[in-house]
């Protein structure tokens, strides 16, 4: 079956995030828990679902970042720790955007690699792409009225 298209909003979170990390070049783009994700050294850092960020934190703080707001784990069992969705007006600001990317990035050296797809399974997407000005970048921060 066909993916969906994935929505204008979605598209530039999706563009935000691959511009915070365009500086690195261990970054791998594919999809997963439904999402698009952003693989650093090998390893889930941040996706897109939607309009929400899907960031992976350190475990050990699970309870600390559990309790912020505009938060809420990827798996409400608990199997899942240092895994969170990131609600829009969780990440409006830039301070807040910034905050979420540097921790994810911080933790990534520690975190365990994921392992890598088995051969035989569906390639990676290309990359999605949004349309912008040739002469300015939008950005997420941006306000979208003429």
């Amino acid at each position: 079956m066909p993916a969906r298209p994935l929505s204008d909003e979605t598209l530039h979170l999706i563009d935000a995030v691959r511009t915070a990390l365009a500086q690195r070049n261990d970054v791998e783009e594919r999809t997963l828990f439904g999402s698009y994700c952003f693989f650093v050294n090998g390893k889930l850092c941040v996706g897109v679902k939607g309009d929400e960020l899907l960031v992976r934190l350190p475990p050990g703080r699970h309870a600390e970042f559990q309790e912020m707001q505009a938060t809420r784990e990827l798996s409400p069992e608990g199997k899942m720790q240092g895994y969170f969705w990131v609600e829009p007006n969780g990440y409006a600001t830039r301070a807040q955007w910034n905050f979420w990317l540097r921790e994810a990035l911080a933790y990534n050296p520690q975190a365990k690699a994921t392992p890598p797809r088995k051969r035989g399974t569906a390639a990676t997407r290309p990359a999605p792409t949004v349309s912008t000005s040739k002469d300015k970048r939008h950005s997420i921060f941006d306000d979208d009225a003429p």
